[in-house]
């Protein structure tokens, strides 16, 4: 077993950004990621990598296009606001067919919001905030450890696939510091014959572009990408907790899904057969493991850092063959673990959420 290192979320992600070969960041600050560029900015110097603070987000994502179209493995970090203004160059790196890693410690909005912690910019990251028809992988770690681990995997699958991949997290897991361990095997070596790295008068001229004049042309590409979406649905991944009796499924990611296993912990003393799924692909979201659940529990309750976003995923993987209700706190507020048992309690004496 590795040695374990004290750490905050933020810093996990950017060392395991860098043992997962990310030798080019560009990025703004922005509370509360910060620390990501500032740990950035400390050691890509001293590894040969590249740490550049952009003029603004916009500046910050197309750089991130311009390293990846080289065939280099680059990252950019921010938060809610930041990310969308990061939104026409992820649309971009999406049409050009570019892996990269964007992470998004959220905080609460809309707007300015505030600096606490949020859940609410699902949509944003599993429809695809920029325009056009098109998806990003998207990750939901639930603790430092999986910041690092699902860093790392981000960029296997963004080369895997040949799409920019996003880690969801939020402002809680950002800041908290927990052991890491720091052994995250050996980095995969993609082949990137599509990449921008000279020809060396040896092969054709390689043309990373997102521009179609030919309508026929452009939903050929649009239809071969939502093939690739389709094949990445084998990718989709998520933890059950308490699950093989329950009665009452609670399905939440990142800091709620935390809390909530205290609340299935809580229910199970009170003698409710209550379990968790944690999603941990937001996209791919793992439908398959809440439709099996439906054949055996009797309600489904979201809990959310939002007002109610995935819910509709759940609504939609369960069929709505169940009743889907929702728990949830906003604008910086999270749910305590007493909140999810009240809520549970009131389905299971037959009251509305």
């Amino acid at each position: 077993m590795s040695e374990k290192v004290l750490m905050k979320g933020n810093e996990a992600i950017a060392e395991a950004a860098i043992m997962a070969g990310c030798r080019h960041y560009f990025g703004y600050p922005i509370t509360p990621q910060t620390e990501i560029a500032a740990y950035m900015s400390k050691r890509m110097p001293k590894i040969g990598g590249v740490f550049l603070q952009a003029e603004s987000e916009i500046a910050a994502v197309n750089m991130v296009i311009g390293a990846a179209a080289a065939g280099k493995r680059a990252m950019t970090s921010s938060s809610s606001p930041g990310i969308s203004l990061k939104s026409e160059g992820l649309s971009y790196m999406a049409g050009c067919d570019l892996p990269a890693l964007i992470v998004n410690v959220q905080r609460g909005g809309p707007g300015l919001g505030g600096i606490q912690p949020s859940q609410s910019d699902y949509y944003q990251a599993t429809r695809g905030s920029g325009h056009g028809d098109y998806h990003l992988i998207v990750l939901a770690p639930d603790s430092v450890q999986e910041m690092a681990d699902l860093t790392f995997k981000g960029f296997d699958l963004a080369e895997e696939y040949r799409m920019p991949c996003m880690m969801l997290a939020d402002g809680t897991l950002g800041q908290m510091m927990e052991p890491v361990s720091l052994d995250m095997g050996d980095v995969k070596k993609h082949d990137k014959p599509w990449a921008l790295t000279g020809t060396e008068m040896k092969r054709p001229h390689n043309i990373v572009n997102s521009l179609a004049l030919e309508p026929q042309q452009l939903e050929q590409w649009n239809i071969e990408r939502f093939k690739r979406y389709d094949v990445l649905k084998k990718e989709a991944m998520a933890e059950t907790y308490r699950m093989e009796d329950a009665e009452y499924c609670i399905v939440a990611f990142g800091i709620a899904a935390r809390i909530s296993k205290n609340a299935v912990n809580a229910l199970r003393e009170k003698g409710i057969k209550a379990g968790l799924i944690r999603p941990i692909t937001l996209y791919p979201f793992p439908e398959e493991v809440i439709r099996e659940a439906t054949g055996r529990c009797k309600a489904f309750l979201s809990v959310e850092l939002s007002m109610g976003q995935m819910i509709d995923d759940v609504k939609l993987a369960s069929d709505c063959r169940r009743p889907v209700h929702l728990c949830s706190r906003t604008g910086g507020m999270i749910p305590t673990p007493d909140e999810v048992v009240a809520a549970i309690m009131k389905i299971a004496e037959g009251g509305n959420n």
